[in-house]
């Protein structure tokens, strides 16, 4: 009993610890407007000297010299840089603080076939990486349920947010699978036989492809009114069947996506990669079969003894040059997402065009999500999540982002590390 009531108190005192004590930010009241800064539109190219206007959350004009609304809060940019928010895709945000702490661990869920787990039913909005991410322009995240066959349904969330409720961009955008492995492993630490993981490999796409038959048949059964109750599992998956939700396969290996490519085609699914480190060998039948990709491993070092030591860095201009639809991400990241603007920079540094590049961490990602109509770009019509930097954000040295909002909602930019920084910056 005092263990048991000893493992309770910590439990409570590391939840408390690791609340973050910024409020998010109150609805917009009134209009604003960014006057003189040089805005990134990602699709209408780089305009300089420029006013931007959002009103009701909404960006409601763009273009220099705008008349001044009644009432409205009048900032001058004048010499910054403007940009749609960085979507960050991939991440396990909010769903884990300490990776020592198990009890701060909330990645995955108990089986090998999961499409029921939803990653936002178990996300923190009070996490401390929150802030420390957003400082850098993250202003939404794909949180994704980790390491199962099916892991389960990614949601798109705002940074800034009381709730997953408040936060939530889209929901339940589509079923996440871990595809099984084809390769043999030769680490220190796999115990098995060669044959023994062939064996395991074989067993394990063998229960994918059952579950897809199984969720396919319990879908059949609900077209023609004949289930005899719900199962959550199958459930989960019919958005599959019908269209309404998408296959997000994380896979690295050729051969693997080829068979996640070849699944995809036999059950008409729309497929999406995520990971995809090998995804530049096979980039003209991904251009081809317009198959998008979350790219993965911006950073990293060669896979293969043969490869070019730059290989993870230029597989992003690799893809564009093939003409493959894909974005940028931190696969699987919590606290290094707050490094994707640089990833996209480094991409840059390695052949990928500027323009190109920002879209990968912001439109394209939007599009993934099927939210690409409400943000993703600066552009009169959608959501006013923004924000203003003292210069270019995927420059770790130049870029300081000083003004974020959300749907019109000034973001709270205070974090855990800034407020260390200012503690230890007093010591004598």
């Amino acid at each position: 009993m005092k263990k048991l009531l000893t493992a309770v108190v910590a439990a409570s005192l590391s939840a408390a610890a690791v609340a973050h004590d910024m409020v998010p930010g109150k609805t917009q009241e009134q209009p604003v407007l960014l006057q003189g800064g040089t805005l990134n539109t990602v699709t209408n190219g780089v305009m300089t000297d420029t006013d931007l206007l959002f009103e009701n959350g909404k960006i409601t004009a763009i273009g220099a010299n705008l008349s001044v609304p009644e009432n409205a809060r009048v900032i001058d940019v004048s010499g910054k840089q403007v940009y749609p928010g960085i979507v960050a895709l991939d991440t396990t945000l909010g769903l884990i603080e300490l990776a020592a702490v198990r009890a701060t661990n909330d990645m995955s869920e108990v089986g090998d076939i999961t499409p029921e787990v939803s990653g936002h039913t178990a996300y923190n909005p009070d996490s401390e990486v929150i802030p420390t991410v957003r400082h850098n322009g993250i202003t939404h995240a794909e949180i994704v349920p980790q390491r199962n066959l099916i892991a389960g349904r990614s949601s798109l969330l705002q940074t800034d947010g009381w709730t997953f409720e408040d936060a939530a961009e889209a929901l339940n955008v589509g079923v996440h699978v871990n595809w099984p492995r084809v390769g043999i492993s030769t680490s220190w630490w796999e115990r098995r036989s060669p044959e023994e993981q062939r064996k395991a490999n074989a067993e394990d796409l063998k229960k994918l492809k059952a579950a897809f038959i199984d969720a396919k048949a319990y879908y059949d059964a609900k077209q023609a009114n004949e289930l005899n109750g719900t199962d959550v599992r199958w459930e989960a998956m019919t958005g599959l069947f019908d269209g309404t939700s998408k296959l997000f396969v994380h896979a690295h290996d050729k051969r693997q996506m080829e068979q996640a490519i070849e699944l995809a085609s036999e059950w008409g699914f729309e497929l999406v990669l995520v990971g995809a480190r090998d995804a530049w060998r096979i980039a003209d039948k991904l251009a081809a079969q317009d198959i998008s990709v979350v790219y993965g491993e911006p950073y990293g070092l060669p896979t293969r003894h043969d490869e070019a030591y730059d290989q993870a860095y230029a597989t992003p201009a690799a893809l564009a040059a093939a003409g493959v639809d894909f974005a940028i991400a931190y696969s699987t990241g919590f606290w290094d997402i707050r490094n994707l603007a640089f990833a996209a920079g480094n991409a840059v540094a390695y052949g990928l065009d500027k323009e190109q590049a920002l879209a990968a961490i912001t439109l394209k990602p939007a599009e993934v999500m099927g939210v690409a109509d409400k943000i993703g770009s600066l552009e009169v019509g959608k959501n006013a999540s923004l924000f203003v930097s003292d210069g270019d954000v995927m420059d770790q040295l130049g870029q300081k982002v000083q003004l974020m909002f959300i749907d019109g909602a000034e973001v709270d930019l205070n974090n855990r590390h800034n407020q260390l920084y200012q503690k230890y910056r007093q010591k004598p």
